[in-house]
Formats: structure tokens, sequence, C-alpha cells
């Protein structure tokens, strides 16, 4: 199972704060720990929300808002990509990850990534092959 692990932003990181040495090396050793444990796929941190846009849609209208969002506890400030074997291996991974906002509360998302099986059958053998090529073509950029 795929999960995807969001780290909430807070008022730091949205102001673009860089994060301190030792969380960069606590952060660096946990990932290392995934790594190791063949969990880690992909991580990364993200800009904050005044470097980024949102595409509204509405029909067939499409509306470009630019950022900074007021909402800092709705926005994602990284990412990781596990692969684990449940919902729980995922949660006891988290909970040994070093606060992410230090000095602060913060707040880690876990959200499982659909596989093709999720998808029943509507996703037919034409969109199962589809899928493939799409991700094989991708893994080569």
């Amino acid at each position: 199972m795929r999960f995807m692990i969001l780290v909430k932003a807070s008022a730091d990181s949205e102001a673009g704060l860089m994060p301190s040495e030792e969380l960069l090396s606590a952060m660096g050793n946990f990932n290392e720990e995934l790594a190791s444990a063949g969990v880690l796929v992909d991580a990364n941190g993200l800009h904050p929300s005044s470097k980024c846009a949102r595409v509204h849609f509405s029909g067939d209208k499409r509306t470009v808002i630019d950022g900074p969002f007021i909402e800092t506890k709705e926005l994602i400030a990284g990412y990781w990509i596990w692969e684990v074997k449940s919902k729980e291996e995922a949660i006891e991974w988290v909970k040994r990850c070093p606060n992410p906002m230090p000095g602060t509360e913060a707040e880690i998302e876990i959200r499982q990534i659909f596989s093709a099986e999720d998808f029943g059958e509507q996703l037919t053998p034409e969109l199962r092959e589809q899928e493939v090529r799409i991700r094989e073509q991708a893994k080569k950029t």
C-alpha cells in the first residue's frame, strides 16, 4: 500500500522561514531510516503558498488564483510517499517523525494512494494498459 504523508504548514513555513540545521539533521536521519527500511518512495518540502497558484474550475471556465492563501492549517508544507503494509504501519512511522514545526503544534495527515485494484471494473483493460504506459513513460523522465 502506498500512502502520501502530508506535513501541514505553519505560520513560519508560510513566512518562508527555513528549518534549522538541527531539524534538517533530524529529518535527514528519519529519512535515512525510512529509506533503509524500504518505506521511502519520495519526499520533498514545498515553497510557501505566496509562490503558488490555484486553478478554480466552474464548468468550462478556469480561474487562476495566486497565493498567498490565508488558512495556514489547510496548506501543505511538505510530503512523503511511503510504501507500507498498512495504515497502521504508516501511523507508527509518523509517530517516530521529528516534530516538523518545532516550537509550535504541528499536524501530519496520512492519505492512502489509490491503486488500480481500487477502481474495480471501471478501470477497463484498455485504461489499465494506458496507466501502465504512462507510468513507464514517467519513469524515463
